[in-house]
This record gives C-alpha cells, structure tokens and sequence, in this order.
C-alpha cells in the first residue's frame, strides 16, 4: 500500500475492512491526538481518556466488517468516541454512588449482615440484567437512572428523538420488571 496521505479516510476505511492494518495504523495516526485531547477535555484525566481512546480503535477493528458509514469517517469516530466517554463518564459516577452506598451501609446497616447480603444480591442481579440490555437500551437506561438525565436531555445528548428515548426506556424496564419479579418469588 502506499503512503497514506493519498488515501482518503473512506478509502482507508474499505481497506481496514479487508483487514489491512496498515490502513488501519493511519486513521490512527491521523485521529488519536484529536481523540484524545476531547477525551481529555470530557473527562479531566489522562488515563481515563487514552482508555476511551484505546476502545473505541479496538472496537473500530473489531467491527471493521461491519461499518457502514452514514455519514464521514470523521462523523463516524466521533461518534464512537462520544459513546464511550458516555460509558466512562457513567462507569465513573456508578463507581462513585457504590462507594457511597457502600459507606451508608457500613454505618447503617452494620448489624444486619442477612440484610445486606441480600441487598449486595439485588443489586448485583440489576446489574446483571442490565448489562443484558441492547447496547443504546442499556445507554438510555444508564444515562436515565444513574445520572439523572431527561428524556429531553438524553435525546439531545444522544442525537435521538424523545420518543426513541421512551421506547428505549419502556423496553428496559419491562425487561427489569420481568426479570426481578422471578427473582422476588423463586
């Protein structure tokens, strides 16, 4: 292949899906500094943005037969990039709301070790039932009840419309309902 410079992102692209590394080692030239500083820029931290980074050219070689762009390259990964710092930016104030819950447990809930066990449980089985949604169900859902957003503001932020959002969202409670409601009587 020849250098790079002659082969616009789309052509790359066509050729990163017939699983040429080499075209694929360019559009990562060409874009992980830009990545990387609006990662930096959302997150605030250097780890967490090469990270995102990171996932979202794995992710791009993984998927690589699958792309279809509707748009730009450039559109594409940014897009992709916009989703994991959604997921890193949710994964973070999980993290944050468990060490919280966590040490209202240790002060609270100290003598009752049966109850927390089956606390620690239902959580972890709602955990686990949402790690099972569709991916954008899943994102939707998180965005919704971890961070507290709208539905206005997570169509906006995700680029859907609202009734997107609510179809989303009906979906994923219907299944959490189903799934808890079994696991609340057997």
């Amino acid at each position: 292949m020849a250098p790079g410079n002659k082969y616009s992102d789309e052509e790359l692209l066509s050729l990163v899906r017939d699983g040429d590394e080499h075209a694929f080692d360019i559009l990562y030239k060409r874009y992980w500094k830009t990545l990387l500083l609006q990662a930096f820029i959302k997150l605030d931290s250097a780890q967490p943005a090469e990270e995102v980074v990171q996932t979202v050219f794995i992710n791009l070689w993984r998927r690589r037969a699958m792309i279809e762009l509707k748009y730009s390259f450039r559109t594409y990964i940014a897009a992709a990039l916009k989703y994991e710092i959604l997921r890193e930016q949710a994964r973070r104030r999980k993290e944050r709301s468990r060490n919280a819950a966590n040490q209202h447990l240790y002060v609270v809930e100290d003598n009752s070790t049966a109850e927390w066990l089956s606390y620690e449980q239902l959580r972890d089985n709602i955990e686990n039932e949402v790690n099972h949604l569709p991916e954008k169900c899943q994102l939707v859902f998180r965005l919704s009840r971890e961070q507290g957003l709208s539905e206005k503001e997570i169509a906006q932020s995700l680029n859907i419309s609202p009734k997107t959002v609510q179809a989303h969202m009906g979906k994923a409670l219907k299944q959490l309902r189903s799934s808890l409601r079994q696991l609340l009587w057997f």
